[in-house]
């Protein structure tokens, strides 16, 4: 692990992301806000040259309690913005496909990742049409995610990217405790696995494509 972006849901968390992108060298901030937080919103977005992507941001058509007319007018203007200040977006998309991709085409020139992806090979193709790229994490090593897994082996190697999404989404041997960065590892022997690399490659790939995508942090 040589760099690594600490994501933003609201305003609290986006600012303590600039925080921790000027304490520590290999750190960037991403600034944005949840579609499940209800919370004081991230607008304005903070202009900061740490600052690599606007995130995490997108549509929770299952499990959030925020209405829909909000997320929908929220997401739309984040994108905008996206748009405006030349950053990628990390969108999260919990029920909304149909969704998210309209409002993608709606702002041309939006670039960005689907983050944490989990989903068929369908609604990848969907979004790899679009331009964007796939981000995995350790739902990938569950053996019960075959369909996922089929994901994994079929996305171009220029759209793959791995995340941990720490606290959370920790690898089938780690359940039950904290993730971590580190734990990245993972993640990427799983990627080496299935599309028959070494973890090296896989992490010379992933370097490749990160800083293709969040250009700020060359």
């Amino acid at each position: 692990m040589t760099r690594m972006i600490a994501m933003g849901v609201d305003a609290a968390t986006s600012r303590h992301a600039i925080k921790l992108a000027h304490a520590h060298d290999g750190v960037w901030a991403a600034v944005g806000h949840h579609p499940t937080e209800p919370s004081e919103p991230v607008f304005p977005l903070p202009i900061d040259p740490k600052v690599v992507a606007i995130g995490e941001v997108g549509l929770d058509f299952g499990r959030s309690e925020v209405r829909r007319e909000e997320q929908l007018e929220r997401f739309d203007r984040l994108c905008s913005q996206a748009v405006e200040l030349d950053l990628p977006v990390s969108i999260h998309n919990r029920g909304a496909t149909t969704e998210v991709a309209g409002l993608i085409r709606s702002h041309p020139g939006l670039r960005g990742v689907m983050h944490y992806f989990a989903l068929g090979w369908d609604d990848a193709q969907t979004f790899l049409e679009l331009g964007f790229y796939l981000s995995f994490a350790g739902l990938i090593t569950r053996p019960s995610r075959n369909e996922l897994r089929d994901v994994v082996k079929r996305c171009p190697p220029d759209r793959l990217l791995l995340e941990t999404d720490s606290p959370y989404g920790n690898s089938h041997q780690r359940m039950g405790i904290q993730n971590r960065p580190a734990y990245l590892i993972d993640t990427a022997e799983k990627v080496a696995e299935l599309r028959g690399m070494t973890v090296n490659e896989v992490g010379e790939l992933e370097t490749r494509n990160a800083l293709a995508l969040f250009t700020r942090m060359r």
